[in-house]
């Protein structure tokens, strides 16, 4: 079940983001930021087994550009279409708020792919964005591939 995450889901939000963010996938968020932050996400909740297994958060950056980040799915879990569904949510997320255009940043271009996002360079993107990078055990030697999609404020 898909649906906006809560202050009690931020414990297994950030042991998602801890279990990528070690493998160098993604990049993993402090408690105290997660705990700030809960309201900018959904997550996936197994149902059956009363646990989250997926979380995404879309970032507001701008006045028309904000960001889907942290989108992670429990390696038990992959291949099922949650990761797809927490994309659709932060893209509609994003149209009610009139947003124009989203970015992410990525290891897995083909994904985003499929939901028209195209990859452009990390400079076209507004340097406010990259207050997190500080934090990153990449920075300055990013690798992820920025992508962008532009919304249709009529979709």
């Amino acid at each position: 079940m898909l649906r906006n995450a809560r202050i009690e889901d931020v414990k297994a939000v950030h042991q998602l983001l801890q279990h990528y963010g070690q493998r160098g996938e993604l990049l993993p968020r402090p408690l105290t930021k997660l705990y700030e932050q809960i309201r900018d996400f959904a997550v996936y909740e197994d149902q059956a087994a009363h646990r989250v297994v997926g979380c995404c958060a879309l970032q507001f950056c701008w006045e028309e550009l904000a960001e889907i980040r942290s989108l992670a799915v429990h390696p038990d879990y992959t291949g099922n279409g949650i990761g797809s569904q927490l994309t659709a949510w932060a893209l509609q997320e994003a149209r009610n708020y009139r947003i124009r255009r989203i970015f992410t940043l990525t290891y897995r271009p083909g994904f985003f792919k499929k939901f028209g996002f195209r990859e452009i360079e990390r400079g076209e993107l507004p340097l406010k964005i990259w207050s997190d990078c500080i934090l990153c055990v990449k920075f300055p030697d990013c690798d992820e591939i920025a992508m962008l999609k532009e919304l249709d404020p009529q979709e």
